[in-house]
């Protein structure tokens, strides 16, 4: 594992981002869950598998050391959150997106195809929203 390096001011991880902007992503991914409809259970395996009582810390703004396989889920989360807004304008739309059945996904909702659990399952979501935008 690199040593964190500097960076100006900021102390730069070796997941590439600062403590702020990974508290950042917690406010975003937390706020997103609840746009989605997600339950605490349900995040949890979207993040990773952690414990459901580290979702309510962070929903009481007290934040941990993510570690970089949760960085990057939540790096993916956030992109999917991306696409779906820039396909959709109507927001109702892009939030809703994530539990309709898809034909690309074998009639699964993207929701459903990501709880799998596994890293690629988001990707795999991630992926087909950005080949959808062009």
């Amino acid at each position: 594992m690199a040593l964190p390096r500097q960076n100006g001011d900021f102390k730069i991880s070796s997941s590439g981002y600062t403590q702020a902007q990974s508290q950042a992503m917690q406010r975003a991914v937390i706020n997103l869950f609840d746009k989605w409809n997600v339950k605490d259970a349900d995040a949890a395996v979207l993040l990773g598998g952690i414990n459901p009582k580290t979702l309510y810390r962070w929903k009481k703004g007290e934040y941990g050391k993510p570690t970089i396989d949760l960085k990057d889920r939540m790096s993916n989360l956030l992109g999917i959150h991306k696409a779906l807004r820039l396909l959709f304008k109507d927001p109702s739309r892009s939030y809703s997106w994530i539990t309709k059945s898809n034909k690309e996904f074998e009639g699964l909702s993207a929701l459903e195809v990501m709880l799998n659990g596994k890293f690629t399952d988001l990707v795999r979501v991630r992926n087909y929203l950005d080949s959808q935008r062009g």
